[in-house]
């Protein structure tokens, strides 16, 4: 499997910056694990970089390989949003409230 890469557009260290970035950092360490890049870009040290991906609002995320380019905006609490909005399979499919696997 392709290895996915990622990219974090955060606005400096605010609390929900940090928070994203916890947020997405659990995500590839439970779902992704060993499939991921995860590049954070801080917009306030690399503006060039926030106007080249037409980044209007932070956090963002965006999936840029394996195609197609997919884009997530907020904290990234919800896990199951940021995988179905990325189109990333997690690594565990589905597991009941009994914590078995179907």
């Amino acid at each position: 499997m392709d290895k996915i890469v990622l990219k974090l557009y955060i606005t400096g260290h605010t609390p929900k910056s940090e928070r994203a970035i916890a947020n997405m950092q659990s995500i590839c360490k439970n779902e992704l694990e060993g499939r991921y890049e995860l590049i954070i870009i801080d917009v306030l040290e690399r503006p060039q970089l926030a106007e080249d991906e037409k980044i209007l609002a932070t956090p963002t995320l965006i999936k840029m390989v394996p195609p197609p380019l997919a884009r997530v905006i907020g904290d990234l609490s919800d896990t199951e949003k940021v995988l179905i909005g990325l189109n990333i399979e997690p690594l565990q499919k589905s597991v009941t409230k009994g914590g078995h696997s179907k």
